[in-house]
């Protein structure tokens, strides 16, 4: 190949690459709306990141960069750097521009810049370095050789010590998976509202005589004690954070004193059934600030109990309608309880639901098909939701992780199991010249990580056993080795 080809290959390799970064800046600062401040300042730029970070968020900033690793790997390799060279590069790239994207988005009132993401944009580059050397035949018969003849091929320790790093690395992604149903990416800046949105644009219809809500999931004892007598749960003692009798027209005292009066927003109704507050689209209660402590001894437990009255006064109401809430507006909240037609509506912020709680459907049918007073208790911990309409025999339970949609189950366990496959298929080339300990480590490496995911997260969050999500990690996992071990084989042989 002369220089001129050589030159024309480059410079094609190099378009690709801007390309993707072009690509890569439109997707994240669009609609390119730059706002300068009056003021700027270090501390101002610290304080504009948010440290809250999303699951589905996570994984596409990982797929969002792998273009970008895969481009800059394929003009790295047509300069002929070392392959440890290339690694730093790509992923020292990946970094720099995703350092330059969330230094940018300061000044995007519509983008919200967030530390993880940086991480995140940084896995993803080196997954496109990873992918380009899959794909590419020279460099995949290059790196198979390499891998074959290293010294480590050779040690029994070092195959196991590489074979025990696999298995850290599958409790790390346990650990990961368990982390998607925590509370501490609550925002402690919203208020409590009851009878509407912060916005004023999700008005619900009807009465709420109290709210009390704990740090802690209670027992089912006790909610069948609270559920029997309100004022129980004036004796849970110091994880009570709110207790709020909506009593009178006004205004409504947090009675452990930890929290800010509920206030009127619009004229107070001067309906009295002895139901409580009245609430309408015309006036609803929020705190007069943010129930910041609330938020904050919540998110570090992972775990609440959330115990009020309500009657509606319309058995249809769309929106969903806001009954009680801790929120910023329609798209952002901790949680929410609402009214969507009869049926009683949850949403909890997490890292798998997402800012709106939305992405895991959370219904109790059938709720507000009266205009009774219907007293309902809601307890969280470990990704379980247990929801008590009126009494412990009219009882939901809900599991965060076996909500998840099969197309998004599908693809998690495909983003999870497929590096781990090619990791087992690595460590199974610099063993393939010990034959019984090659075979321990392909049925080993196949089924412990798929099981070990499966038995952490039933253990730890409460979830049902599910042979079906075991299965499916053990198809990706055994998959990708199976393809990139014959892979292999096949060009080794053409060699």
């Amino acid at each position: 190949m002369n220089k001129r080809q050589k030159f024309h290959k480059v410079s094609f390799h190099l378009r690709i690459f801007i390309i993707s970064i072009i690509l890569v800046l439109f997707a994240t600062l669009y609609p390119f709306n730059f706002s300068i401040p009056d003021s700027f300042s270090l501390r101002k730029l610290f304080a504009s990141f948010n440290n809250t970070s999303y699951f589905q968020d996570q994984v596409n900033n990982i797929l969002l960069f792998i273009p970008i690793g895969f481009s800059l790997t394929s003009l790295l390799q047509r300069l002929r750097l070392k392959i440890v060279v290339q690694v730093f590069i790509a992923t020292l790239v990946s970094v720099g521009l995703s350092l330059t994207v969330e230094f940018l988005q300061v000044f995007l009132p519509s983008r919200t810049p967030t530390p993880a993401d940086i991480i995140n944009n940084g896995i993803g580059g080196l997954l496109g370095f990873i992918c380009f050397y899959l794909w590419n035949h020279q460099s995949f018969v290059n790196t198979v050789a390499h891998i074959e003849n290293s010294q480590s091929s050779r040690s029994n320790k070092q195959i196991l010590a590489c074979f025990l790093g696999y298995i850290f690395l599958v409790f790390l992604i346990s650990l990961f998976w368990q982390s998607t149903t925590h509370l501490s990416n609550w925002d402690v800046n919203y208020p409590l509202t009851i009878g509407n949105e912060r916005t004023g644009d999700k008005p619900w219809q009807g009465y709420v005589s109290e709210v009390y809500m704990t740090d802690r999931a209670i027992s089912r004892n006790e909610v069948s004690q609270g559920l029997a007598d309100s004022s129980y749960f004036d004796k849970l003692g110091t994880s009570l954070l709110a207790s709020y009798r909506l009593n009178g027209k006004c205004c409504y005292k947090e009675q452990t004193g930890q929290l800010p009066e509920l206030l009127w927003q619009g004229q107070p109704s001067d309906i009295q059934e002895g139901k409580g507050a009245f609430l309408s689209s015309s006036h609803w209660l929020q705190t007069a600030t943010p129930v910041t402590s609330l938020s904050k001894r919540i998110s570090k437990t992972s775990e609440f109990t959330l115990s009020t009255t309500v009657a509606t006064a319309n058995k249809d109401q769309l929106g969903p309608a806001r009954i009680v809430s801790v929120s910023g507006n329609s798209q952002r909240r901790n949680w929410t309880l609402a009214q969507h037609g009869n049926n009683l509506d949850f949403r909890i912020r997490t890292p798998i639901t997402g800012e709106n709680g939305s992405e895991l459907q959370l219904n109790i049918p059938n709720v507000f098909v009266d205009t009774n007073p219907h007293h309902i208790v809601i307890t969280y911990v470990r990704a379980t939701i247990q929801v008590y309409v009126d009494n412990l025999q009219n009882y939901y339970s809900f599991n965060l992780l076996d909500l998840i949609p099969k197309k998004q189950k599908v693809f998690y366990y495909a983003l999870t199991f497929i590096p781990l496959g090619v990791g087992l298929a690595i460590i199974i080339l610099i063993a393939k010249a010990k034959l019984m300990f090659s075979k321990l480590l392909v049925y080993g490496g196949i089924l412990i990580p798929s099981v070990m995911l499966e038995g952490i997260l039933v253990s730890e969050s409460g979830k049902h056993l599910s042979f079906k999500n075991m299965l499916l990690g053990i198809l990706f996992t055994a998959g990708t080795m199976l393809i990139l071990s014959v892979r292999a084989a096949q060009l080794k042989r053409r060699n």
